[in-house]
Formats: C-alpha cells, structure tokens, sequence
C-alpha cells in the first residue's frame, strides 16, 4: 500500500466533519509530490512536518529499538503465546511510565560549537 493509499483509509474512517491534524516526518513518501498533491486536495489534513534530520523526534523510531534491546535481542520465548504476552506486558508497562514529549525549541538557529 503506498502511503497516500493509506492517507486514503484513513480519510474515509475518519468523521468527515472533523479536521484532521496529523505529523509528519520528511520522509520521501510524506514529501513525494502526488502526496503533496493529495494534501492539497483534502484541505482537512493540517501537516506539521518535523525538522529535516530530527528523526529523534519520531517516537516510533524511539520505542521500536528500546522493545529491540529490552524484550527481543535476548529473549527466550517458549511458544508464540510467551512471546505475545512478553511484548504486551513490555507496552503496557512502557504507557504506564511513559510521558509525553515536551517542544522546547522556539525555532531560533542553534550556534555552532
């Protein structure tokens, strides 16, 4: 599925009497001109890209690599279901600690060093 396919899944699920704001990233899919286009055409679709080279603020680039290290790299599973329920208890014990991201940068140059 390409990413305006699923723009379009999405935009039908979705009430349409509710504006939709959504982040993106940077990414060659999110910047490719048909969706740009498709952006344009749905003007419900508020996008606030991220600053090029800011992957650090995609949590999911964040939380994928911590599940890496904390439950996959070395774990030993004993059935599919072990695995299942080892995955669960790691995200529901992430969401209970987890906060959210704080923007401090006020869009002001940083200085070299």
């Amino acid at each position: 599925m390409t990413f305006t396919g699923f723009l379009e899944q999405l935009d039908a699920a979705i009430d349409p009497d509710k504006e939709i704001h959504v982040v993106l990233e940077n990414g060659s899919s999110h910047t490719a001109k048909h969706t740009k286009k498709w952006l344009a055409d749905h003007p419900r679709w508020h996008v606030y890209w991220t600053p090029p080279h800011a992957a650090w603020l995609n949590q999911v680039e964040l939380f994928f690599p911590a599940l890496t290290r904390r439950v996959l790299r070395h774990g030993d599973f004993s059935s599919r279901d072990d695995l299942i329920d080892k995955l669960e208890s790691y995200v529901i014990n992430h969401n209970v600690t987890a906060k959210p991201y704080r923007w401090t940068y006020d869009g002001t140059p940083l200085k070299a060093a």
